[in-house]
Order: C-alpha cells, then structure tokens, then sequence
C-alpha cells in the first residue's frame, strides 16, 4: 500500500478496540463486527480507505482479544493493513495506532470511528485537502438545543447558529498530532473525547469541513437495524462471470465433465483431467472478484496439478470468493459435444456441483448442444465449455 498523490503521503488510523455495550450483545461480537447489508460494519469503513488514492498507510487499533474476529471480518482487506492492541480508552487506542505509523513517512494522517461505515471518497477528499491545520468534517446542528440542571430542569436555550456536530474521519498534520497525544499521555490526560479536541487542547488550528447526514455513527442497537434497512434499499453488488474452455480427444476409455466419470472410447487431453465444464466454472467464478483465471492459480508447468481432479480448481475458485464475503447465487454450464450424450448424466453432474458450490440443485444448471457437425467439435475432435456464475458481494453498486 504505497498510493501518494501531489507528492503528499497521508495514512489513516481506524479506531475499533471497543466493546460496543451500548448497542447490546450480539452472538457476532463487538458492533464494528456485526453485519449490516450481510457485511460486517469494520469491513465497510476500512474498504472505503483501502480504496481511495489518497490513502498510503492504515492501520487499525483493536482488542487484545478480537485478532482472529477482526481476520474473518475484513478477509482479504487486511493485507498491507498494520493491526494493533488498543488502549482501554479510544484516546489511548488511537495513540497506539499512531505510533504503530511514525516511521511511514506520512505528511498527513486520518483518524476514524470503525463504527462509521458509510464514510465515502467524497468525504475524504473533503478531510485530505488541507491538513497543513486540523480538518474537522461536522454537520450544522439543526436541533433545538436546551441546557439542564442536574435535577432535568432546563436552564436555557443554547443559540445553535454557530453549533456542530463533529464526525470522522478527522484529519491532521501527522506530526503535530502525535505528538499532541504524547504531550497529553505525559500529562496523564485521558477525558478528550475525539481528536480534534486534543488539537484544540495542543494549539492546532482545526477547520471546519463539510460532513455528510448519511456518516452516521452506530452507538446503539436501533442504530443497526436502521442501517440494515437503508442498505436493504441499495443496489445490491451481483456480478456475473464468463469462462470458456476447449480440450482435444486422446487416447482412453472415459471422459470426465462436471466432476463425472463418462464411459467412453476416448478420453480427453490435459494436464489435468481435463474437465472443460469445471475449467470453465473455476474462471467464471474468478472473474467475478477479478481474481485472474485458472492457469493464474494453477499453472499447467506445475507438476502438481498433473492427472488432478478438477473439483479442486473450482473448491479453490469457491474459497476465495467466500473470503471476499462472496454468495454463489447461480452457476451455468453448457457442454459443446457432438459425443457422449450429457443427458443421462445431467441429475449426476448437478448434484455434483451442487456439493462444490455449496449451492442448492436448482442453483445449478448443465445443459448441452452439439456444433451441427460443424468445426472441430463437429469433426469430433474434442468439447467446449462454457460457463456463467452469478455471485452476490457485500456492499452496493458504485456510484
């Protein structure tokens, strides 16, 4: 992860040690782990900084006892991203994962709640465009705002004219801020509730940015639901992917299609077993998280993969669209071959597939067609394959 952008490195640190008691227990752990719209809350926040140009270095402040927790939540977004024990407040949390960037070189750093998952691009453009000062993105208050006594009785009416409601992700010189939080870690100060109150404390000037009515924070269990139904109203992430593959008859007596054994008077050639329908499957499933193809996973100069079953190219191709929090709606598969017949085969090669995909049987469909005797499939001289996988990622549809 070494994106820079006007000669300007900028990081930015994800705090996500805390317990989240306020929003109930949960069998899915800690509410940064919990899953709105089927993807867990710290996965959305940190992609949306894996993903942005701006962003060089990340790293993350979480418990002692969530390594494991916060590895099966992000999957693949880990890779390149620093991870470190939090502190037993946010303030100490973030300090730690300061320190754990000092030696990046960064001119600018972004300090952010996990527990904001709907941060987005234009939001950090907004935060990363100055931060020779403090960059404080906020929302006018639009509250009537009353000020009580320690019985509940209302005081007064505070003017909200010039009020606002501060988020994240905050922005800073990363120099100055660290070691505002080393100055208030000496001092033994602990009751700075974000960052930006740390820079005011320290003399660094913050400004004002726009922030967004949709980075809202989750504190609360409502506060779940109510992201679960405004993503249940999004444009859900589905992508389909395409495979093709063709192999040439040779010398055997069987030939092996969707994961079956067919008798027959010639086999066909590969490295492999040579299974056209399951090599077509394991590319369309690939590309459907842009994952390369099958020779990228298993090269045929490998002796390994030499006489192999196929089933494991696609068990493969299966494993690392789950990792990117993938759901397999649909796979189709259509087999070009003048000989064997498919049909007698079919209810065998589904319930095949079916177990590989981890996929209902009317999830899966394998359907056949000769080439009219045209071409060399037509001449007999080997099958074709083509495949089509339907596959449902966390997240919406991009702008």
């Amino acid at each position: 992860m070494q994106k820079t952008m006007s000669n300007r490195r900028i990081g930015a640190v994800l705090v996500a040690a805390g317990r989240g008691e306020r929003a109930g227990q949960s069998v899915e752990g800690p509410k940064q782990y919990r899953k709105v719209g089927g993807e867990p809350v710290i996965r959305r926040a940190l992609r949306a900084f894996r993903k942005h140009p701006l962003i060089s270095e990340i790293s993350v402040a979480i418990h002692a006892e969530d390594f494991e927790l916060f590895r099966q939540a992000v999957g693949d977004l880990a890779e390149g991203v620093t991870v470190v024990p939090g502190g037993p407040t946010r303030q100490a949390s973030t300090r730690l994962a300061l320190l754990a960037l000092q030696d990046k070189n960064l001119n600018g750093v972004l300090i952010h709640d996990a527990v904001r998952p709907f941060v987005d691009a234009a939001l950090i453009d907004r935060v990363c465009a100055d931060l020779s000062v403090g960059a404080l993105p906020a929302v006018p208050v639009s509250d009537t705002i009353k000020k009580a006594d320690k019985d509940g009785i209302v005081v007064t009416t505070v003017p909200r004219a010039d009020l606002y409601a501060a988020q994240t992700p905050q922005g800073f010189p990363f120099g100055k801020i660290l070691e505002a939080h080393e100055e208030a870690f000496r001092q033994g100060r602990e009751d700075f509730t974000d960052d930006a109150a740390i820079a005011e404390w320290a003399g660094i000037p913050v400004r004002i940015v726009e922030g967004s009515p949709d980075n809202v924070k989750l504190t609360w269990a409502k506060d779940i639901e109510m992201a679960n139904a405004r993503l249940s109203q999004s444009f859900p992430d589905v992508r389909t992917g395409n495979g093709y593959d063709v192999h040439s008859f040779g010398e055997g007596d069987h030939v092996t299609l969707c994961g079956v054994a067919i008798p027959y008077h010639r086999a066909l050639s590969g490295h492999s077993d040579a299974d056209v329908g399951l090599h077509a499957l394991t590319d369309a499933l690939l590309a459907t998280c842009g994952a390369g193809d099958i020779g990228t996973h298993f090269p045929p100069s490998d002796m390994r993969w030499k006489g192999a079953a196929s089933r494991i190219f696609v068990e493969e191709a299966v494993r690392i669209v789950r990792e990117r929090g993938g759901r397999i709606a649909n796979a189709d598969i259509t087999l070009i071959a003048e000989a064997p017949k498919v049909g007698p085969h079919r209810e065998a090669m589904t319930a095949t597939l079916s177990h590989m995909l981890k996929i209902s049987p009317d999830r899966v469909s394998i359907k056949a067609t000769t080439n009219e005797r045209m071409g060399f499939v037509g001449r007999e001289e080997g099958i074709a394959a083509i495949a089509t996988a339907t596959v449902v990622y966390p997240g919406e549809l991009p702008e």
